[in-house]
């Protein structure tokens, strides 16, 4: 049975398993919502790019209520800090995610070319500002959020709406839309064929080449930043108190972890050979497959890459470093997550084993015969 201490770092790890879960499943949906203005001409190519997602988006939606729940019951302290602090920008996130299912929804109720066109930009904004959102958040937790807390524990979040969209944040937020496009684009390049899929293909290029500059641009800024440093602490398996601990900032501190632990550096690493075997496999149009399993593993080192950078950190304060979520101190109880993990080892195999069958039974290109030909059963 794993001791406490094995229980955060194997919790810490499921975390940033379902993050990872979020951008590659749920995050192809968003790359092809934002793509279908811009690699669709005529309706009839738009019902095509949208029903590449349409039987699963929402069964993808999973891997974000999976991730919500593991912070509310594996790391209280975490959500109770970012959903609140975060509360305005939460409410701006899922704003955006209504529009989906009501775009989904609505979009083929008449057939007026406006009627479709003001949903086909709901579907747009739904796909883009969720996508800008998740990494204005993760730009924002790199840099250290304001808040502390009182000798009860109650949290005070001093922080703005328009301050979370600060200069580092927005040019994280637009790594996300890069990579989130160009894995949309992989997908769409599976599941279309003809001028759709030589479009998506472009799209994907293009956007790789976005990420790669992006993220090497976000990278060298990160250097520059401030970091947070760990001192003293009640220990690895202490109670969980934010209280206990002594925090520092220190100038290039972000970038320390690559340093003691150079195994760390494969993060960054998967994520720059990963996105550019994506471009080159989209310009070179064959392997379709293989881009979009590299495009899967982009999102992955990218994710993980924050991970690494911010590690035993989960959530940095910037009004009070003693104050910060780490690994260490912000977990639930031993009981808690080892009762969690058992759960997880028998119901998470019965969801990957679902949706792969899912995606085997839906396997295939879509096409505007088959639109056509069961128009009333489509998007």
């Amino acid at each position: 049975m794993p001791d406490y201490e094995i229980l955060r770092l194997i919790w810490w790890a499921i975390l940033g398993i379902l993050l990872i879960g979020i951008a590659v499943m749920d995050g192809f949906d968003l790359g092809i919502a934002i793509l279908l203005p811009l690699i669709s001409r005529t309706d009839i190519e738009r019902r095509v790019v949208i029903n590449t997602v349409g039987p699963v988006w929402e069964g993808n939606q999973v891997w974000l209520v999976l991730g919500a729940g593991a912070i509310f019951a594996a790391w209280p302290p975490l959500y109770a800090v970012a959903f609140s602090g975060f509360y305005l920008a939460m409410l701006l996130l899922l704003g955006a995610l209504i529009l989906r299912p009501v775009g989904f929804t609505f979009r083929g109720k008449l057939e007026n070319p406006r009627w479709r066109a003001v949903w086909d930009a709901a579907l747009f904004l739904g796909g883009l500002v969720p996508a800008f959102v998740f990494g204005v958040a993760f730009g924002n937790v790199l840099q250290g959020v304001p808040f502390r807390f009182d000798w009860t524990l109650r949290m005070t979040y001093t922080g703005t709406l328009l301050g979370l969209f600060n200069p580092f944040a927005l040019l994280c937020g637009l790594v996300s839309v890069a990579m989130i496009t160009m894995h949309g684009a992989s997908y769409l390049a599976c599941k279309t064929e003809g001028t759709v899929q030589a479009r998506a293909e472009r799209a994907g290029a293009r956007a790789g080449l976005a990420l790669l500059v992006l993220f090497l641009l976000a990278g060298m800024w990160a250097s520059r930043l401030d970091g947070y440093v760990l001192g003293a602490f009640a220990g690895v398996a202490a109670p969980s108190n934010p209280l206990t601990q002594h925090v520092t900032r220190a100038a290039g501190a972000l970038m320390a972890n690559y340093g003691a632990h150079a195994w760390m550096m494969l993060a960054p690493g998967l994520a720059l050979a990963s996105t550019l075997a994506t471009i080159l496999l989209m310009r070179a149009r064959r392997a379709r497959g293989l881009a979009f399993i590299a495009s899967a593993l982009s999102a992955a080192g990218v994710i993980a890459t924050a991970g690494a950078s911010l590690f035993p950190f989960l959530l940095p304060s910037s009004l009070d470093p003693d104050a910060s979520l780490t690994v260490w101190d912000a977990s639930s109880s031993e009981a808690t997550l080892l009762l969690m993990l058992v759960a997880t080892l028998l119901l998470l195999p019965i969801v990957l084993a679902y949706t792969a069958f899912v995606y085997r039974v839906l396997r295939g290109p879509v096409t505007e015969a088959r639109i056509v030909r069961d128009t009333h059963s489509s998007y």
